[in-house]
């Protein structure tokens, strides 16, 4: 497996010490927020010069961008017009980069807005954003978060969309959570044909906050999520979100040394 952690991690790190943090602790790549306030300097106005150097940076230290992630959302049909060139832009940052994956939401959408309407219009950029990401290189993968945590309605997207450049980034933790989903393996079953990115993390299962743990002190199983992926050849990141938590040089080296512990245990390494 390959494991990455998102900035929100070390939100004032520089890209220095984004990267060198990542090396530093034993992962495999990084995952930055665009849009977030975060200090590594990976943004939609970085300049290709800049791009350039962030890629050969991150290289040269064996640390690859695994994932970049927007807060693009295509639910409400209104804004989703207008985030779909700002995706198109992420989509280029990320191959600049010479990363493959793109993180997306579906979104929040208001009362007046059926979810058959929602989900209309979140096939509907999706479609449009597909040809472009997979001319770049790139698969957009739609996480499961907010309004979109149940499976089915991810799956059904997905199933309507089929298209290779577009995937799910399974969140192993809100389906459980908010989405009513009894299981980690049934939201692995829904969901597996599209799986692409993987967000990992663990915590309480209380819905109204995200109270989060140290690996294994929670109420998520990641031998679960590490033998379900295994068993399916999955070659993507795993990648760490833990945001608003403690500081990165606390739990950045506990979380990689627990998720290691599981490989071994579950005999997944050579």
């Amino acid at each position: 497996m390959r494991y990455s952690f998102m900035s929100f991690s070390l939100p004032e790190a520089d890209l220095t010490e984004f990267v060198g943090a990542a090396q530093r602790y034993g992962y495999d790549g990084v995952e930055p927020r665009v849009g977030g306030g975060h200090r590594h300097g990976i943004e939609l106005d970085t300049s290709p010069a800049q791009r350039r150097e962030i890629r050969s940076f991150a290289a040269d230290h064996g640390v690859a961008v695994a994932c970049v992630s927007a807060g693009c959302r295509f639910a409400d049909p209104g804004p989703a017009a207008e985030q779909i060139p700002v995706a198109r832009r992420v989509i280029e940052l990320a191959a600049d980069l010479d990363s493959h994956r793109v993180r997306v939401f579906g979104g929040q959408f208001p009362d007046d807005v059926s979810r058959e309407t929602a989900h209309a219009s979140i096939v509907g950029a999706l479609r449009e954003l597909a040809p472009f990401a997979a001319d770049h290189g790139v698969t957009v993968v739609m996480e499961t978060h907010d309004a979109w945590t149940v499976p089915a309605h991810v799956a059904a997207i997905m199933s309507e969309v089929d298209h290779p450049a577009i995937g799910v980034n399974w969140d192993v933790m809100h389906p459980p959570r908010t989405g009513g989903c009894p299981t980690l393996q049934e939201a692995h079953t829904t969901l597996r044909p599209w799986i692409k990115h993987v967000h990992m993390h663990d915590a309480t299962s209380r819905s109204d906050i995200l109270d989060f743990k140290p690996m294994g002190e929670g109420e998520f199983d990641h031998r679960i999520v590490l033998s379900l992926l295994a068993a399916d050849g999955y070659d993507g990141y795993l990648s760490g979100e833990w945001i608003d938590w403690e500081p990165g040089e606390i739990h950045l080296p506990r979380e990689i040394a627990a998720i290691r512990g599981y490989e071994r245990e579950l005999h997944l390494t050579q």
